[in-house]
């Protein structure tokens, strides 16, 4: 007799899992239960409410040290976005629709003119307000080789100066380096770590730029790079232009300062052409002479006249005699002579 085929069951068929049964409360005479842990969720569940994205892009003609520090902006700053070059003939009024196209509502924008001088703009689009910084003393992290690290997008502490708080148009500085640089909470892109500070200092009317790492035996900090200097030229109401809020009276442009520096050297190089003149001109200067003083007379005394004395014989000629002990010998000789002439006498 053939074996019977077995019918599969269907889904429906199928016995359920049986459901834990919740934990009841202790009988008496049962023995205690162990506790259980509740695992809290994890931090980057929750809502991600600040959608700030800031677009980190420069124009054409910048040097290698720029472009590195615009690519550690971008690691430092995991909500950043990057765009392509933008043509130096284009106006800048153009970032706001880049700015539109990318879903960003912030912008940093190197912008370089003559290939040795680095401007930045920080603005909020489109509606402003931006400013436009001369960035100087730039090192990267490359090029620094700190000892620090820090974890890759975790978020920033943003420490500013005490003027920051003082001065009006620091203060607006401030909430649009906060609104750029801090990394909104719940990011996709960031860790939920905070180990590393941004520090911005306000020394000889500069806004001096430093990152930093927590260390967490100690809390102290160790710098990681990268660190530039920003010197302050407008600020503009509008986003990338518009009237002007506040211009810096200390500023000198590049093209100034370059001018001085060679006006200096030209001065001293003139300087000592005419020292060089006027001393040509003194050697050929006839030497002028002095009048005769008739006072000088008075101190002349007159010598004593001598008659005039005519020698008849010829002097007799001394022996040249290098050797003065031969000399004296000669000498006795004649005396000797004279002396025995006059004996025999």
């Amino acid at each position: 007799m053939a074996a019977a085929k077995r019918k599969r069951a269907g889904p429906a068929e199928r016995p359920g899992k049986r459901a834990k049964a919740a934990p009841s409360a202790a009988e008496p005479g049962d023995t205690a239960a162990p506790a259980e842990y509740s695992i809290p969720p994890p931090v980057s569940q929750g809502k991600w409410k600040n959608k700030e994205r800031v677009l980190i892009f420069s124009s054409r003609g910048i040097n290698f040290r720029t472009r590195h520090l615009m690519q550690d902006l971008r690691t430092l700053m995991p909500h950043s976005k990057a765009d392509t070059k933008m043509d130096r003939k284009d106006q800048l009024f153009v970032i706001n629709e880049v700015c539109e196209m990318k879903n960003c509502n912030k912008c940093i924008f190197f912008e370089a003119k003559k290939k040795q001088d680095l401007y930045m703009w920080l603005s909020n689009t489109p509606q402003g307000p931006s400013a436009k910084f001369l960035v100087q003393n730039v090192h990267t992290l490359a090029e620094l080789k700190m000892t620090g690290n820090c974890l890759r997008g975790s978020r920033p502490l943003l420490s500013f100066d005490p003027i920051f708080d003082k001065e009006p148009h620091y203060a607006l500085l401030k909430e649009l380096f906060i609104q750029i640089f801090s990394t909104p909470q719940y990011h996709p892109k960031s860790q939920p770590f905070v180990d590393h500070v941004f520090t911005f200092t306000v020394t000889d009317e500069r806004i001096w730029f430093r990152n930093y790492q927590i260390i967490e035996e100690d809390a102290s900090l160790v710098e990681i790079g990268p660190r530039f200097v920003l010197n302050l030229i407008k600020i503009f109401q509008g986003s990338f232009g518009g009237p002007t809020l506040y211009e810096n009276p200390h500023y000198q442009s590049p093209n100034m300062h370059r001018r001085l520096l060679r006006m200096s050297v030209a001065a001293k190089f003139r300087e000592k052409q005419h020292v060089k003149e006027v001393q040509k001109i003194k050697q050929q200067e006839s030497k002028v002479l002095i009048k005769e003083d008739p006072t000088e007379v008075v101190f002349e005394t007159p010598a004593e006249e001598k008659p005039v004395e005519i020698q008849l014989v010829k002097p007799e000629s001394k022996p040249i005699v290098k050797d003065k002990k031969k000399l004296r010998k000669i000498q006795r000789k004649k005396q000797k002579k004279l002396f025995r002439t006059e004996a025999s006498a």
